[in-house]
């Protein structure tokens, strides 16, 4: 829950940088898990709801095959070579290969307020506002960037992420206050 008359968005992360740190703190940290759902968020564009779902077994195949907790619509994510290679990170780092990825030292699923908490520790300042969230962000950012950012990269992210329009999804990623600040500064 938020304050009352707080912000509430998150901000989007570099990609590039995200996704080199969260590879380090697979190899190096005892987070390793919380690095694989960095890169397996900025790659896959999925809400925590449904990241924290996910079970090793998901990761056995080209591809995971879900429905969304928000939408309740069936989803089919490719892995790409991001993610398979953190995962393949991760399984150097722990024997378990059954269950629930994202798990805690009692085996419990992680939180999401336990995932904001340390996304804010790795990532976050004070000039941007960091939540799981902003994974989502990131990815809908990088395919916007990586489409030249077209109106067609819109309207397949508003697909991606069930928007009922690109307009939505243009506002989603804070494109539409960039134009907006665009235009004062052109003054």
């Amino acid at each position: 829950m938020s304050l009352k008359n707080s912000v509430t968005t998150s901000d989007y992360l570099n990609f590039d940088s995200t996704l080199n740190k969260a590879v380090k703190i697979i190899k190096t940290e005892k987070n390793y898990k919380l690095g694989f759902l960095v890169v397996l968020g900025i790659n896959a564009g999925l809400r925590i709801s449904d990241l924290l779902k996910l079970k090793h077994e998901d990761f056995e195949n080209d591809s995971i095959s879900l429905t969304e907790s928000k939408t309740n619509k069936k989803r089919i994510i490719r892995l790409n070579n991001n993610v398979k290679s953190a995962y393949e990170l991760l399984k150097t780092r722990t024997d378990v290969r059954t269950g629930f990825v994202f798990t805690s030292n009692q085996s419990t699923v992680i939180t999401v307020q336990y995932v904001n908490r340390k996304l804010k520790e790795m990532f976050g300042s004070k000039n941007i506002a960091i939540s799981s969230h902003s994974l989502r962000k990131t990815f809908g950012r990088q395919v916007w960037s990586n489409n030249n950012e077209t109106d067609k990269a819109l309207l397949y992210l508003s697909e991606l992420f069930n928007h009922s329009s690109p307009a939505i999804t243009k506002r989603y990623l804070g494109i539409r206050q960039e134009e907006l600040d665009d235009i004062y500064m052109s003054l």
